[in-house]
């Protein structure tokens, strides 16, 4: 037991501690986050890291699933059609990847790949649930309908997505999932948004994580420091949630995100990148455009839907799926 006592060890732990905080703050970025930190940690190779990953999430995301139930936020017939998607891919992604690769180092850089191109889409889908949210505001059509009429297919092809997404690369179970409920499901509350999605990732992991630890195993070196920080750092930040502002820490995720998904490539060695150097001065470059660019680019889409480009609606409010303007302006009137 003493050998696992090591900077490994620890660091795995603080990395663990810093998401689940991140996880309890906001709801988003376990995966997302925790993939590529251990990764870039050097802990273990891309296979190793996402079994690992997907099986403390499995644990960690049980409890916030189980408070949402005793509370009667999630809608268990949504959740019910998301997961007859999405368990069955989960379980059968990872082989997909095994079948199409030849050797372990192969696998690796196919993981690798798939997780990189997995944090862009990510982070893709923040932008896009401000912009939905954007359009529901100015619309001023936005109906509460938290037990709406299951859209069976949409539902399930939803479901089936995740279901590969996280059962290859270990995102998207929160993320991508997230915005394309948002979008089918316009009515739900953000209570019910949060909790079904919580329902349904934590069987949708749990599959996953039981199909990567019969391919690979499962190295308790990397998993025990992972749940011992990961568990109470997830408690600590659900408790100083309403505390903290959370639109500037999503915002963050998103320059992290955008960041972590290009280095990431970057060392896989994709073919657009080069394949026999590194360009650290591009993934700054990419960091500082999300940071300082972006905010102007959603200016002008703001202005596109008759908004000043600065101003309210705020982001955080935009956030909120459950906001409301309570100003004259902040939607269409007919004159």
């Amino acid at each position: 037991m003493m050998d696992w006592i090591t900077a490994a060890f620890f660091s795995i732990l603080a990395a663990g501690f810093f998401v689940g905080v991140v996880v309890g703050l906001t709801g988003m970025g376990g995966g997302a986050l925790m993939t590529p930190a251990l990764l870039f940690l050097g802990v273990g190779a891309p296979a190793t890291v996402v079994t690992a990953d997907l099986t403390a999430a499995a644990i960690y995301k049980t409890g916030g699933a189980i408070v949402h139930k005793r509370e009667g936020s999630p809608n268990l017939k949504l959740a019910m059609w998301l997961m007859i998607g999405s368990i069955p891919m989960a379980l059968l992604g990872p082989h997909l990847v095994a079948w199409f690769t030849d050797d372990i180092d192969e696998l690796n850089h196919v993981l690798v790949l798939c997780i990189g191109f997995a944090l862009l889409l990510a982070a893709a889908t923040y932008a896009l649930r401000l912009y939905v949210n954007l359009v529901r505001v100015r619309s001023g059509t936005h109906v509460d309908d938290d037990d709406p009429t299951i859209r069976v297919v949409p539902t399930l092809l939803v479901g089936m997505l995740g279901g590969l997404l996280v059962g290859i690369t270990s995102v998207g179970s929160g993320s991508v999932i997230m915005i394309a409920l948002l979008m089918l499901y316009p009515g739900l509350s953000a209570v019910k948004l949060v909790g079904t999605d919580l329902v349904q990732a934590v069987p949708l992991v749990l599959a996953a994580a039981i199909s990567n630890i019969a391919l690979h195993g499962i190295d308790w070196e990397i998993l025990v420091p992972l749940v011992i920080g990961s568990v109470p750092g997830t408690i600590l930040g659900a408790t100083i949630a309403p505390r903290v502002p959370q639109s500037f820490i999503r915002r963050g995720i998103v320059v992290v995100l955008t960041m972590s998904g290009v280095a990431l490539l970057d060392k896989s060695g994709w073919a657009p990148l080069g394949k026999d150097e590194t360009h650290p001065m591009l993934i700054a470059g990419v960091g500082l455009a999300v940071l300082l660019v972006l905010p102007i680019v959603w200016g002008f889409i703001r202005k596109s839907q008759g908004l000043p480009m600065f101003g309210s609606p705020t982001v955080a409010e935009l956030e909120d799926p459950d906001y409301r303007p309570g100003v004259v302006g902040m939607r269409k009137i007919d004159r």
